[in-house]
């Protein structure tokens, strides 16, 4: 018995490195011919970049709020008030000397795939963007679900968007450009989640 699992572990390892390999290695014959399935292990979770070595600094704060609808058996719609995301994030974050990876980046990294993947009209044009926006979804839905508890059907994510302010400049002709932009208010279509609740 326990070899056997140890024999499982062992071979899962394997393929992952194996697929972790072929996803950061230079295209050739194997990479191209396996490229969905290599695709489909490495993304979301496994993505491998430099960030670790050259961070690229945040030059925005957002807020990424959700909210859920649910129809009741007499057909009223109910819709939540905002439940805000990246706050509950910060709370995890804050105080805490070894935050985890999913209070720190989940989240964060998810809505930065999901802008590369849709643009700003928020239509999915591959396989990948629409995974990246099942995720997304999942992600707000089981925090939701988490915290405020409910039934709800659909959710829908609002992000605000500010601007970090540049460091003022000594009074002189460039301190109109270090003035912050205004913030942007984006809302994401209701997506249909797996049913949560009772």
């Amino acid at each position: 018995m326990t070899s056997a699992a140890v024999a499982l572990c062992l071979a899962a390892a394997l393929i992952h490195v194996l697929f972790v390999f072929l996803h950061v290695a230079p295209p050739n014959p194997l990479s191209q011919q396996y490229s969905r399935q290599v695709s489909a292990w490495v993304f979301p979770l496994f993505e491998q970049n430099w960030r670790l070595f050259a961070p690229d600094p945040e030059s925005v704060n957002r807020q990424i709020s959700a909210r859920t609808m649910h129809t009741a058996p007499d057909g009223t719609v109910r819709v939540s008030g905002w439940f805000d995301l990246t706050a509950v994030d910060n709370s995890a974050v804050e105080h805490n000397a070894f935050p985890s990876h999913t209070a720190q980046n989940m989240l964060r990294r998810a809505w930065s795939s999901y802008v590369e993947t849709h643009g700003g009209d928020d239509r999915p044009r591959s396989e990948r963007a629409l995974m990246v926006q099942r995720y997304l979804t999942n992600i707000a839905a089981d925090r939701i679900a988490d915290h405020r508890g409910g039934t709800f059907e659909s959710v829908q994510l609002r992000v605000i968007t500010v601007p970090i302010a540049a460091p003022a400049a000594a009074s002189g002709p460039d301190a109109s450009a270090t003035a912050p932009r205004s913030a942007e208010t984006r809302y994401l279509p209701w997506w249909k989640v797996d049913s949560h609740g009772n």
